[in-house]
C-alpha cells in the first residue's frame, strides 16, 4: 500500500474498504451466478444467451479483480471467505431453479440494475473524496449499464421469437 495513495483519500478509508468489500462480494457472486445460468440455461436463443452469460461472467470476475486490487491499495484485505459474500452483498444471488431462458435472463437483467443502483451509490460516495475508487467504480457502471442492455436485447428478441411462434 502506498502511504501517498491513501493520504489522497478524503474519507474513512476503513468504511470504504467495507463498501468495496461488499461490492467486491457481489462480483464474484454474480460472476457465479452468469457462468451457472450459461451452464443450465434451455430453450429457444439458447447458443446467444450462453454466449451472452459467458462473457458477463468474464466481466464480472475482472470487476472482483479491480475492485480486489483497490481494497489492496487502500491497505485492506479482500474478502477471502466466499460464505462471507452471503453476509454482505447489495445484490443477493438468484440460483436458476428455472433453466428456461426467459427466466435466466430475468434474473440477470434484475442483478445487473441492482449493480447499477450500487455503482451510483459507490459514484456519489467517492466523488471529490477519492478519485482513483471512483474511476474504478466509473469503470465498472460503464459496464453494468452495458450489461442491462445485452440482457434486456436478448429479452425483446426472445420475445418476439416467442409472439412470432405462437403467431403461425
Amino acid at each position: 500500500m502506498g502511504t501517498k495513495g491513501i493520504a489522497i483519500v478524503d474519507m474513512d478509508v476503513k468504511k470504504l474498504i467495507g463498501v468495496l468489500n461488499k461490492a467486491f462480494s457481489d462480483e464474484w457472486l454474480a460472476y457465479y451466478q452468469y457462468w451457472i445460468g450459461a451452464k443450465v440455461v434451455k430453450g429457444p436463443m439458447k447458443e446467444a444467451v450462453i454466449a451472452e452469460l459467458i462473457q458477463h461472467s468474464a466481466d464480472e470476475l475482472r470487476h472482483a479483480d479491480m475492485l480486489a486490487m483497490r481494497i489492496i491499495q487502500l491497505g485492506g484485505t479482500p474478502v477471502t471467505e466466499p460464505k462471507e459474500w452471503y453476509k454482505l452483498t447489495n445484490c443477493g444471488y438468484d440460483a436458476p431453479a428455472d433453466p428456461f431462458v426467459k427466466a435466466i435472463l430475468a434474473q440477470n437483467i434484475k442483478g445487473e440494475q441492482c449493480a447499477i443502483m450500487t455503482y451510483k451509490k459507490l459514484l456519489n460516495y467517492t466523488l471529490n473524496k477519492d478519485p482513483v475508487t471512483y474511476n474504478v467504480v466509473l469503470q465498472i457502471l460503464q459496464d453494468e449499464v452495458e450489461h442491462e442492455e445485452d440482457l434486456q436485447a436478448e429479452m425483446e428478441d426472445l420475445q418476439t421469437l416467442l409472439k412470432s411462434a405462437k403467431g403461425r
